[in-house]
Protein backbone atom coordinates (compact mmCIF):
# COMPACT_ATOMS: atom_id res chain seq x y z
CA UNK A 1 0.00 0.00 0.00
CA UNK A 2 1.48 3.33 -1.01
CA UNK A 3 1.62 6.21 1.42
CA UNK A 4 3.65 9.07 2.79
CA UNK A 5 7.04 8.69 4.52
CA UNK A 6 8.45 11.45 6.71
CA UNK A 7 11.50 11.75 8.96
CA UNK A 8 11.99 14.05 11.93
CA UNK A 9 14.25 14.39 14.96
CA UNK A 10 12.42 14.27 18.29
CA UNK A 11 13.68 17.72 19.31
CA UNK A 12 13.73 18.03 23.12
CA UNK A 13 13.04 21.78 22.98
CA UNK A 14 9.71 21.22 21.22
CA UNK A 15 8.57 18.59 23.73
CA UNK A 16 9.67 20.74 26.68
CA UNK A 17 7.75 23.68 25.19
CA UNK A 18 4.53 21.65 25.23
CA UNK A 19 5.14 20.65 28.83
CA UNK A 20 5.52 24.31 29.77
CA UNK A 21 2.40 25.29 27.77
CA UNK A 22 0.43 22.69 29.74
CA UNK A 23 1.72 24.04 33.06
CA UNK A 24 4.09 21.10 33.64
CA UNK A 25 7.75 21.05 34.57
CA UNK A 26 9.96 20.76 31.45
CA UNK A 27 11.48 17.38 32.29
CA UNK A 28 12.16 16.17 28.74
CA UNK A 29 15.80 15.92 27.70
CA UNK A 30 17.85 14.07 25.09
CA UNK A 31 17.66 10.32 25.61
CA UNK A 32 14.53 10.34 27.77
CA UNK A 33 11.27 8.69 26.74
CA UNK A 34 8.91 10.95 24.83
CA UNK A 35 5.60 11.32 26.73
CA UNK A 36 2.66 9.56 25.09
CA UNK A 37 1.12 11.37 22.10
CA UNK A 38 3.87 14.01 22.04
CA UNK A 39 4.72 12.71 18.56
CA UNK A 40 1.94 15.07 17.43
CA UNK A 41 4.56 17.83 17.74
CA UNK A 42 6.65 16.35 14.93
CA UNK A 43 6.39 15.32 11.27
CA UNK A 44 5.14 18.72 10.12
CA UNK A 45 3.92 19.00 6.52
CA UNK A 46 4.26 22.68 5.58
CA UNK A 47 2.31 23.74 2.51
CA UNK A 48 2.44 26.90 0.42
CA UNK A 49 -0.48 29.30 0.96
CA UNK A 50 -1.88 28.32 -2.44
CA UNK A 51 -2.18 24.71 -1.21
CA UNK A 52 -4.29 25.60 1.84
CA UNK A 53 -8.06 25.40 2.08
CA UNK A 54 -10.24 28.15 3.50
CA UNK A 55 -9.99 26.55 6.96
CA UNK A 56 -6.18 26.78 7.09
CA UNK A 57 -5.60 23.05 6.61
CA UNK A 58 -3.88 21.70 3.50
CA UNK A 59 -6.45 21.33 0.75
CA UNK A 60 -7.94 17.87 0.46
CA UNK A 61 -7.09 15.93 -2.65
CA UNK A 62 -3.40 16.87 -2.77
CA UNK A 63 -2.14 14.48 -0.08
CA UNK A 64 -3.58 11.27 1.32
CA UNK A 65 -7.01 12.71 2.11
CA UNK A 66 -9.47 12.58 -0.81
CA UNK A 67 -11.75 15.45 -1.77
CA UNK A 68 -15.32 14.39 -0.96
CA UNK A 69 -16.80 17.85 -1.52
CA UNK A 70 -17.38 18.50 2.20
CA UNK A 71 -15.68 21.59 3.65
CA UNK A 72 -15.73 21.15 7.44
CA UNK A 73 -13.06 18.96 9.02
CA UNK A 74 -13.24 17.35 12.48
CA UNK A 75 -10.76 15.03 14.19
CA UNK A 76 -13.36 12.58 15.45
CA UNK A 77 -11.14 10.17 17.35
CA UNK A 78 -8.30 7.73 17.18
CA UNK A 79 -6.57 4.63 18.48
CA UNK A 80 -2.97 4.20 19.53
CA UNK A 81 -0.76 1.22 20.29
CA UNK A 82 2.42 2.14 22.16
CA UNK A 83 4.91 -0.64 21.42
CA UNK A 84 8.12 0.87 22.80
CA UNK A 85 8.94 4.44 23.86
CA UNK A 86 10.15 6.98 21.34
CA UNK A 87 13.44 8.52 22.51
CA UNK A 88 13.96 12.26 22.61
CA UNK A 89 16.80 13.60 20.49
CA UNK A 90 16.84 10.73 17.96
CA UNK A 91 15.48 10.60 14.43
CA UNK A 92 12.20 8.81 13.79
CA UNK A 93 10.31 7.91 10.63
CA UNK A 94 6.55 7.95 10.13
CA UNK A 95 4.83 5.97 7.40
CA UNK A 96 1.24 7.07 6.74
CA UNK A 97 -1.45 5.50 4.57
CA UNK A 98 -5.11 6.11 3.82
CA UNK A 99 -6.61 2.98 5.37
CA UNK A 100 -10.26 3.59 4.47
CA UNK A 101 -12.78 6.15 3.36
CA UNK A 102 -16.58 6.18 3.18
CA UNK A 103 -19.52 8.54 2.78
CA UNK A 104 -22.80 8.36 4.69
CA UNK A 105 -25.81 10.50 5.54
CA UNK A 106 -26.34 11.47 9.17
CA UNK A 107 -28.77 13.65 11.13
CA UNK A 108 -27.01 16.80 9.92
CA UNK A 109 -26.59 15.74 6.27
CA UNK A 110 -23.82 14.01 4.30
CA UNK A 111 -20.69 12.92 6.15
CA UNK A 112 -17.32 11.81 4.81
CA UNK A 113 -15.23 9.45 6.96
CA UNK A 114 -11.47 9.02 6.56
CA UNK A 115 -9.09 6.82 8.57
CA UNK A 116 -5.35 7.39 8.34
CA UNK A 117 -2.92 4.83 9.72
CA UNK A 118 0.51 5.94 10.93
CA UNK A 119 3.45 3.78 11.96
CA UNK A 120 6.34 5.51 13.72
CA UNK A 121 9.72 3.80 13.71
CA UNK A 122 12.95 4.61 15.50
CA UNK A 123 16.28 2.75 15.35
CA UNK A 124 14.64 -0.06 13.40
CA UNK A 125 11.85 -0.65 15.95
CA UNK A 126 8.14 0.05 15.59
CA UNK A 127 7.32 2.43 18.45
CA UNK A 128 3.76 3.68 17.81
CA UNK A 129 0.86 2.60 15.62
CA UNK A 130 -1.86 5.21 15.34
CA UNK A 131 -5.23 5.34 13.58
CA UNK A 132 -6.61 8.83 13.07
CA UNK A 133 -10.35 9.15 12.32
CA UNK A 134 -11.46 12.30 10.50
CA UNK A 135 -14.98 13.42 9.61
CA UNK A 136 -15.93 15.93 6.90
CA UNK A 137 -19.28 17.72 6.91
CA UNK A 138 -21.26 20.37 5.08
CA UNK A 139 -21.35 23.97 6.28
CA UNK A 140 -23.86 24.49 9.09
CA UNK A 141 -27.12 26.32 8.87
CA UNK A 142 -26.21 28.93 11.49
CA UNK A 143 -29.71 29.35 12.98
CA UNK A 144 -30.47 25.63 12.94
CA UNK A 145 -30.95 23.84 16.28
CA UNK A 146 -27.86 21.77 17.04
CA UNK A 147 -28.13 18.12 18.14
CA UNK A 148 -28.20 17.55 21.90
CA UNK A 149 -24.78 16.32 23.10
CA UNK A 150 -24.52 13.22 25.29
CA UNK A 151 -24.58 13.62 29.06
CA UNK A 152 -21.33 12.67 30.79
CA UNK A 153 -21.08 10.08 33.52
CA UNK A 154 -20.66 11.19 37.13
CA UNK A 155 -19.27 7.99 38.64
CA UNK A 156 -15.60 8.92 38.32
CA UNK A 157 -13.13 7.75 40.96
CA UNK A 158 -10.55 10.40 40.01
CA UNK A 159 -11.10 13.81 38.48
CA UNK A 160 -9.11 16.88 37.55
CA UNK A 161 -10.27 20.31 36.42
CA UNK A 162 -8.55 21.91 33.46
CA UNK A 163 -8.93 25.42 32.08
CA UNK A 164 -8.33 26.72 28.58
CA UNK A 165 -7.83 30.07 26.95
CA UNK A 166 -6.96 31.43 23.52
CA UNK A 167 -3.25 31.56 24.38
CA UNK A 168 -3.05 27.83 25.10
CA UNK A 169 -4.97 27.02 21.92
CA UNK A 170 -2.65 29.23 19.89
CA UNK A 171 0.48 27.68 21.42
CA UNK A 172 -0.80 24.14 20.82
CA UNK A 173 -1.66 25.02 17.22
CA UNK A 174 1.84 26.42 16.73
CA UNK A 175 3.64 23.46 18.30
CA UNK A 176 1.66 20.96 16.20
CA UNK A 177 1.74 23.15 13.05
CA UNK A 178 -2.05 22.98 12.95
CA UNK A 179 -3.47 25.81 10.86
CA UNK A 180 -7.15 25.00 11.45
CA UNK A 181 -8.76 28.39 12.00
CA UNK A 182 -11.44 27.18 14.42
CA UNK A 183 -8.72 27.12 17.10
CA UNK A 184 -7.46 30.72 16.80
CA UNK A 185 -9.72 32.75 14.47
CA UNK A 186 -12.84 33.61 16.48
CA UNK A 187 -14.70 35.27 13.60
CA UNK A 188 -14.15 32.25 11.36
CA UNK A 189 -15.09 29.76 14.09
CA UNK A 190 -18.30 31.64 14.87
CA UNK A 191 -19.43 33.03 11.52
CA UNK A 192 -18.37 30.27 9.12
CA UNK A 193 -18.40 27.04 11.12
CA UNK A 194 -21.08 28.01 13.63
CA UNK A 195 -19.26 27.49 16.93
CA UNK A 196 -19.87 29.62 20.01
CA UNK A 197 -16.18 30.30 20.50
CA UNK A 198 -12.75 28.95 19.67
CA UNK A 199 -12.74 25.15 19.68
CA UNK A 200 -10.36 23.26 21.96
CA UNK A 201 -8.40 20.78 19.84
CA UNK A 202 -9.62 17.22 20.12
CA UNK A 203 -6.01 15.98 20.23
CA UNK A 204 -5.28 18.43 23.09
CA UNK A 205 -8.11 16.90 25.13
CA UNK A 206 -6.83 13.42 24.25
CA UNK A 207 -3.31 14.49 25.24
CA UNK A 208 -4.48 15.65 28.65
CA UNK A 209 -6.40 12.40 29.18
CA UNK A 210 -3.32 10.36 28.25
CA UNK A 211 -1.08 12.23 30.67
CA UNK A 212 -3.76 11.86 33.37
CA UNK A 213 -4.10 8.14 32.70
CA UNK A 214 -0.35 7.53 32.68
CA UNK A 215 0.01 9.34 35.99
CA UNK A 216 -2.63 7.13 37.57
CA UNK A 217 -2.17 3.70 35.96
CA UNK A 218 1.40 3.79 34.61
CA UNK A 219 2.93 3.62 31.12
CA UNK A 220 0.27 3.22 28.44
CA UNK A 221 0.19 0.37 25.94
CA UNK A 222 -3.09 1.30 24.24
CA UNK A 223 -5.37 4.29 24.14
CA UNK A 224 -8.51 5.04 22.14
CA UNK A 225 -10.67 8.16 22.14
CA UNK A 226 -13.75 9.59 20.48
CA UNK A 227 -14.85 13.23 20.44
CA UNK A 228 -18.57 13.61 21.19
CA UNK A 229 -19.12 17.39 21.60
CA UNK A 230 -16.97 20.50 21.15
CA UNK A 231 -15.40 22.26 24.13
CA UNK A 232 -14.86 26.01 23.82
CA UNK A 233 -11.82 28.03 24.85
CA UNK A 234 -13.51 29.86 27.75
CA UNK A 235 -14.92 26.69 29.36
CA UNK A 236 -13.54 24.73 32.29
CA UNK A 237 -13.59 20.97 31.78
CA UNK A 238 -13.24 18.02 34.12
CA UNK A 239 -11.03 15.06 33.24
CA UNK A 240 -12.63 11.93 34.70
CA UNK A 241 -11.52 8.34 35.21
CA UNK A 242 -13.15 5.14 36.43
CA UNK A 243 -11.07 2.03 35.81
CA UNK A 244 -9.92 1.94 32.20
CA UNK A 245 -12.60 4.46 31.15
CA UNK A 246 -11.83 8.16 30.85
CA UNK A 247 -13.93 11.08 29.69
CA UNK A 248 -14.05 14.86 29.50
CA UNK A 249 -17.07 16.54 31.09
CA UNK A 250 -18.00 20.07 30.10
CA UNK A 251 -19.19 22.70 32.61
CA UNK A 252 -22.83 21.98 31.78
CA UNK A 253 -22.42 18.22 32.25
CA UNK A 254 -22.11 17.31 28.57
CA UNK A 255 -19.64 14.66 27.47
CA UNK A 256 -17.00 16.15 25.19
CA UNK A 257 -14.79 13.08 24.80
CA UNK A 258 -14.73 9.46 25.89
CA UNK A 259 -11.63 7.28 26.00
CA UNK A 260 -10.18 3.99 27.12
CA UNK A 261 -6.65 3.44 28.41
CA UNK A 262 -4.63 0.28 28.95
CA UNK A 263 -1.34 -0.03 30.78
CA UNK A 264 1.32 -2.70 31.09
Amino acid sequence: MQGDLQSDVMDPARAAALQVALGLEPTVSAGSALPPFFHQLYFWSPRAPSDLGRDGHPRVGIDLIPDMGLPRRMWAGGRLHFHTPLRVGAEAKRHSVLEKQSRKTGRTGPLGFVTLKHEIWQVGALCVTEWQDLVYREDPVLDEVKPTPPVARRDETERREVRFDSTLLFRYSALTFNGHRIHYDLDYARDVEGYGGLVVHGPLLAQLLMLFAEEVIGPLTRFSFRATAPLLHFETATLCRNGKDLWVRGPDGRQCMQAEAQSE
